[in-house]
């Protein structure tokens, strides 16, 4: 059901959708399925938008949210201005249900749990999924209160075939295994309660943000 015909639950009144939308935030009802994008986009490409198109359909969402973040705190070097990447970020992925914004900044977050739990407690009732690629499953552990975020919402993970054994391997696939859910069920993600997570092959577009760069197409 799309998120217009949903039923039940308290819904955002016009007081608090005028709050979201003063303090440049998404508007989302409660019972909504919205799953998060995170990263630098630096720049932002069609293989970005096609895998969001993808979670869209694969796991049942009704949006998606670009996270366009202010740098990765697991890289040195930093990626070009944010306002110049969410210019392009909006250009690339022009789609009615997927929304770009730069809310960590809008937060003062850094970390990803930090802003998921931000996310959490603004958006009452709604069911964030997370959206990664089977290389952050594979580092996953790196990041700052990993296990935290694997608790407190569902975890989408979107992989190339030949990508699978990394992530099935990791510690994170390894610490949660009781918790995946196949492949088949990945539209049920959303509404099971965590901790819970699906990977789902996808075929990629051959392109990445550091090839573009290398390319000289997009300079920092």
């Amino acid at each position: 059901m799309t998120a217009g015909g949903r039923r039940g639950g308290p819904k955002v009144d016009r007081k608090e959708r005028a709050g979201l939308v003063r303090a440049g935030l998404p508007v989302a009802q409660p019972g909504m399925t919205v799953g998060l994008l995170g990263g630098s986009f630096d720049p932002a490409h069609d293989g970005h938008a096609h895998i969001t198109r993808e979670a869209l359909k694969r796991f049942g969402l009704d949006r998606v949210w670009w996270l366009v973040s202010p740098g990765n705190p697991l890289k040195s070097e930093g990626p070009a201005p944010l306002a110049r990447r969410m210019v392009q970020a909006r250009q690339v992925m022009q789609h009615p249900r997927v929304v770009v914004t730069d809310i960590e900044v809008r937060l003062g977050t850094r970390y990803t749990a930090e802003t998921l739990e931000r996310l959490i407690a603004l958006y009452p009732g709604v069911r964030f999924v997370w959206l990664m690629g089977a290389d952050n499953l594979a580092q996953f552990d790196r990041w700052q209160r990993w296990e935290w975020i694997m608790q407190h919402v569902a975890v989408g993970v979107i992989a190339r075939p030949a990508s699978r054994m990394s992530a099935r391997v990791s510690k994170a696939a390894e610490r949660f295994e009781r918790a995946r859910i196949p492949a088949e069920s990945a539209g049920l993600l959303a509404h099971l309660p965590p901790p819970v997570w699906c990977l789902v092959n996808v075929p990629m577009v051959n392109i990445s943000s550091s090839a573009i760069r290398a390319s000289g197409a997009w300079r920092r």
